[in-house]
């Protein structure tokens, strides 16, 4: 076995503030990557900012990442940092924003590259440095080295091949406050969508399951706060500390063991009907854990406090306000995963190609 993240994690109250000097040691001139609102309106933008003005480092801020961010959205942020003279790289927000930071330190790396070298197996040891601030609960991505886009072209979203570990994750769990009910139930959901997807998986080892358990409990923990009416929503600091953590320890788990089939039947979804990555890999959840063997549904539901595959499902169902998705799109997802053989080799029970169809269908 083998267990290695060359990755500093800084989780905590003003993570920022606190660890400004070692973020500021990367570089010059940071190129900030957010989405268009959200950095904003948490706080983290600010800090960050803050932060590095404070160090007397230069720092211009690309704001332009969509949900899901497209190819062509990485190539703008890389000519807008090569003639800024960025020298780093730091993303600010949910897994959009993160996933496109580090897209965009590798292909400053490589000026001379246009958007199907982030396709290509490729060299990435140029890339910039990668510093990652999350404000959502759930994308893993602060931790991860993968960085998933989508290319509008030929409708499809997956994982560039590329090894994209940031070097410094600043996880402050107070961002999570001012973020929108629906978005931190969203998130949470795909942060127990990581645990379990790396915990009934064919490449899960001992190091990586011990790390689920804990995430599972904390998650477990916390997970009577997302079934809070969205009106007046509010989370206290130890709610929103809970949910960081447990999002971290998840990311942890997926950077070596990887996801499954929920998250690959997920991203259909995401690109047909406009659905949050957390609702669609939550609509699958509870089927793909229902077909593994009875001691694995049990372990499972006893770690997430969850006395059945159904009652978790109408859990993740009513929390995500999931409906049912067209059946000739699930068909067709269904066929897809069916094909995908890197997909099928992270079950790690016997399946068939029925198996798949009940997944997708809920049958």
């Amino acid at each position: 076995m083998e267990f290695f993240i060359p990755v500093d994690v800084y989780e905590g109250k003003d993570a920022v503030k606190v660890n400004a000097a070692k973020m500021c040691s990367y570089g010059t001139h940071a190129l900030i990557v957010t989405g268009r609102s959200s950095a904003v309106k948490c706080g983290a933008l600010d800090d960050v900012e803050s932060a590095l003005s404070g160090f007397g480092k230069k720092f211009t801020v690309f704001s332009e990442v969509e949900e899901n961010p497209g190819v062509e959205t990485v190539i703008k942020g890389r000519d807008l940092g090569l003639s800024a003279g960025a020298d780093f790289v730091i993303g600010i927000g949910g897994g959009s924003p993160m996933d496109a930071a580090k897209a965009i330190a590798m292909m400053m790396g490589y000026p001379g590259e246009g958007v199907d070298y982030l396709y290509e197996k490729g060299p990435d040891d140029r890339a910039l440095p990668i510093i990652e601030v999350p404000t959502t609960c759930g994308t893993g991505a602060e931790i991860t080295w993968v960085s998933v886009l989508t290319r509008p072209s030929i409708n499809k979203k997956g994982s560039i091949p590329h090894r994209l570990y940031p070097k410094m994750a600043l996880a402050d769990y107070r961002y999570l406050m001012k973020a929108p009910a629906q978005i931190i139930k969203n998130t949470s959901v795909d942060a127990l969508a990581h645990l379990m997807e790396s915990y009934v998986n064919s490449k899960a080892q001992d190091f990586t399951k011990m790390i689920d358990r804990e995430g599972f409990r904390i998650w477990a923990s916390a997970k009577d706060v997302l079934k809070r009416s969205d009106e007046g929503w509010m989370l206290t600091e130890e709610e929103a500390s809970m949910l960081m953590h447990a999002s971290v320890l998840a990311g942890m788990a997926i950077t070596h063991v990887g996801t499954a089939i929920p998250h690959g039947l997920s991203y259909p979804l995401t690109l047909s009907l406009n659905m949050p990555h957390g609702k669609a890999c939550g609509y699958f959840l509870a089927d793909y854990l229902r077909e593994a063997p009875y001691e694995t549904v049990s372990d499972v539901c006893a770690l997430t406090g969850f006395g059945s595959c159904d009652e978790m499902k109408e859990y993740i169902w009513n929390v995500c306000k999931i409906t049912k998705a067209p059946e000739k799109l699930l068909q067709e997802t269904a066929d897809m995963i069916i094909k995908s053989p890197g997909k099928l080799a992270a079950i790690p029970y016997e399946y068939d190609e029925n198996t798949i169809y009940r997944i997708a269908f809920g049958r």
